[in-house]
């Protein structure tokens, strides 16, 4: 048997914490009025942090043997957070404002405190989704500053694709960090149309690039050489062929220069002859020539090596056999034997001395004698898989309520206190019936949701934009006349569409939750008394104003969804189908 006593662990490290006498780690944080020494031990820091020992194993003992370490982009307040954690293993969030929380965070992601970062993350997904949304830009960019909460960018891209201008409005949209924009530009089902997509590629890039003119008539090539080179992670992900020939001649054509020849002479012969083969390629961006790999292999090399002569006719023997150190586990991934012999001259044999001998003999023979075997295993050429971007899906599931009406509503279904995100929205809304799409007569609502049972019913009311909706957890059945039972019904309200401005009213009264009529042909969906009915005598719900949804005498359900008694049309309506997600 195995007795653990975590907790008084726990407790007795806290303490230890707090005893002055044994620390030899002296930590200085924060800036200008808010700067506080910390103390710690050397043993508790090296071998509860990886961070914390790297910084040790660099930093010279003082006379008195204490070693300082000093982190001023830190607050006094996140550290002492992240001190306790380190000695206690326990964050308390109970009392901690949100903010605080998505500070210590990044912090914990900064010093390498992973378990601690990615449970953070977690949870501001699970029971904050509504603070993220609030500040969503402030968010979005500070997730990609530091490129790791994958779960989080997850989170918001999903959020952008069905509403882009939350982003691409924002007055921060030029200053997107690339790889955000690259993530959102992958997305397939980004709810804008593709040269939309493209205006604002272009806005972001040119704002990159201040000097460049302001009217195009007056940009060279360079300029658009600068643009290109700019948008070169981007420029892939746009989906030409589907855009439109007015938009593809006044809003890709003024800058042709910055698409590759070939792309550019295959989307013209696509506007004109839309059925013919292209030869363009549309690749990810990992796909490029060998060459321009070794260039970008060179470029990171000797990033990683910043005292290095700028000049390569500068360099040493020493300075080859740093470059080669550096790029020991990259160099024999190259396929060498396929790159054009240009390039492997101009390209390659600047830097042979970072090459083994035996390679660079072989690669010069087989440059003149290709046919010729040689000691080298050649690697096989890179896999280019021919691969055109497929058409966004622009089609949302609905088009009167969005994911967020989605989480709330299941919410209320499952009698949850807090609302679900649309991340963990245990709910799929399949669509049975929309009015615009299938017609308005009431007939028509029996005749296809008939046999179909956990339902939602949505409308939008005419002249207010009120959305009204029930649930029911039944059957809809056709040939039924009678009040019908249930204890799980519910009617619910958004005024002018919005979350905040919702009302829910549960039904009081099970024997008279829903009422499956006599007159089919002038009755649809039906919950209690005057609740909430749509109803028509000219066999369309939005040709007439007999809709009802109010307070009712009887009081079948808690209390009324609208402001007014007043009866009303409907400008659309939809039914949808409540389906458990699949795992």
């Amino acid at each position: 048997m195995t007795l653990k006593f975590f907790d008084k662990l726990s407790q007795n490290f806290i303490e230890l914490l707090n005893d002055k006498e044994e620390c030899n780690i002296i930590i200085e944080v924060d800036q200008e009025q808010n700067k506080k020494t910390f103390t710690a031990h050397s043993a508790v820091l090296r071998y509860r942090s990886s961070y914390f020992s790297k910084e040790l194993t660099n930093t010279v003992p003082s006379d008195d043997n204490n070693r300082i370490i000093t982190k001023r982009n830190i607050s006094a307040q996140i550290f002492e957070i992240i001190l306790k954690y380190i000695y206690g293993g326990i964050i308390d969030t109970e009392n901690m404002d949100t903010r605080t929380m998505y500070d210590l965070m990044i912090v914990a992601n900064k010093l390498e405190f992973e378990e601690l970062s990615e449970k953070l993350e977690n949870h501001f997904i699970e029971s904050k989704a509504s603070w993220l949304r609030t500040h969503f830009t402030f968010v979005y960019h500070s997730i990609f500053k530091h490129n790791t909460f994958k779960n989080l960018e997850k989170f918001c891209n999903d959020i952008i694709a069905k509403h882009p201008s939350i982003i691409f409005e924002s007055v921060e949209f030029t200053s997107l960090h690339e790889s955000a924009l690259v993530s959102i530009l992958k997305r397939d089902d980004l709810q804008m149309k593709e040269s939309e997509i493209w205006d604002y590629l272009i806005k972001w890039g040119t704002a990159q690039n201040p000097t460049l003119p302001k009217k195009l008539e007056e940009w060279s090539d360079e300029n658009f050489m600068t643009l290109k080179t700019t948008l070169q992670q981007c420029l892939p992900l746009i989906r030409y062929f589907h855009i439109p020939i007015s938009d593809a001649v006044y809003k890709i054509k003024p800058y042709k220069k910055i698409l590759d020849k070939q792309l550019w002479n295959d989307l013209k012969q696509h506007l004109i002859l839309p059925d013919q083969p292209v030869e363009t390629i549309i690749l990810p961006p990992r796909l490029m020539k060998e060459s321009e790999i070794w260039d970008y292999l060179i470029k990171w090399g000797t990033a990683q090596n910043p005292t290095l002569p700028k000049k390569l006719e500068e360099w040493s023997d020493e300075n080859f056999m740093t470059l080669k150190t550096t790029l020991q586990q990259c160099l024999p991934l190259i396929r060498y034997f396929h790159i054009p012999i240009s390039d492997a001259v101009y390209k390659i044999k600047p830097y042979k001395k970072i090459l083994d001998k035996q390679l660079w003999n072989d690669l010069k023979q087989h440059l003149i004698l290709p046919d010729q075997p040689v000691e080298t295993i050649i690697l096989p050429p890179r896999l280019v898989l021919k691969q055109e971007l497929p058409a966004r899906t622009n089609e949302p599931f609905s088009i009167m309520i969005n994911e967020e009406h989605a989480s709330m509503i299941a919410s209320w279904i499952d009698n949850r206190l807090t609302s679900y995100s649309s991340r963990d929205n245990p709910y799929e809304f399949q669509l049975i019936l929309r009015g615009s799409k299938d017609g308005f007569a009431p007939i028509t609502f029996w005749n296809i949701c008939d046999g179909h049972a956990n339902t939602i019913v949505i409308t939008k009311v005419k002249g207010t934009n009120e959305i009204l909706g029930g649930f029911n957890p039944l059957a809809w059945d056709k040939t039924k006349e009678d009040w019908i039972k249930t204890n799980k019904s519910f009617i619910f309200s958004f005024n002018h569409g919005k979350i905040q401005k919702s009302i829910l009213s549960r039904v009081k009264d099970e024997n008279h939750a829903l009422r499956y009529p006599y007159f089919k042909e002038n009755y649809g969906p039906y919950f209690g008394c005057d609740e909430f009915i749509l109803n028509s005598q000219v066999s369309d719900f939005t040709q007439d104003t007999l809709s009802s949804c109010k307070n009712s005498i009887f009081d079948y359900y808690e209390k009324p969804i609208r402001t007014t008694n007043d009866h009303f049309s409907i400008m659309n309506y939809e039914v949808f189908k409540v389906v458990k997600k699949s795992i």
